[in-house]
């Protein structure tokens, strides 16, 4: 089993914490700069995670996203080769990551990117690729406590 790198995100950096800092910014060109030093604090993800199977499709960029249920909590691995995207990475796992899958499928990602002033001042495809890495792990992760494993849908062993 290969172990993920440890994450602040989810943990040490919330949801909260980034939406508190990115408000404190007046214009967009900050904010951007945030995201990118947030994106060099995302741990990068073992070359042997990555594989056309666990990539997302709808990025312009490659992504990779792969995941794993530890005891009803949800933990994420996500990488990509753009520096903006991987920003964007950190600021889904601040709201996804260490999560259980009720509060992963009741969280109002909208309402957040709403509040970081986020997808106006994207491109409309690195806008598409953020909504692809959402869905994704809304795909991964069950709706219902019924559901099968999701990462047995996901078809890896991990």
């Amino acid at each position: 089993m290969i172990e993920f790198p440890i994450s602040p995100f989810g943990r040490d950096i919330t949801s909260e914490e980034i939406v508190a800092t990115m408000q404190q910014f007046k214009g967009w060109e900050d904010r951007y700069r945030q995201v990118i030093q947030w994106g060099k604090q995302l741990p990068q993800m073992p070359e042997a995670l990555k594989s056309e199977q666990v990539t997302v499709s709808g990025c312009e960029s490659l992504v990779w996203l792969v995941s794993k249920e530890q005891e009803g909590v949800w933990y994420f691995c996500a990488d990509s080769d753009a520096r903006i995207v991987r920003g964007l990475i950190a600021l889904v796992m601040a709201a996804y990551d260490g999560k259980t899958a009720e509060q992963i499928q009741a969280f109002d990602i909208d309402a957040y990117f709403d509040q970081l002033g986020l997808i106006a001042h994207l491109s409309p495809s690195r806008g598409n690729g953020l909504k692809a890495i959402v869905e994704k792990i809304k795909d991964l992760v069950p709706r219902d406590l019924g559901c099968e494993r999701a990462e047995a849908r996901l078809g890896i062993d991990l």
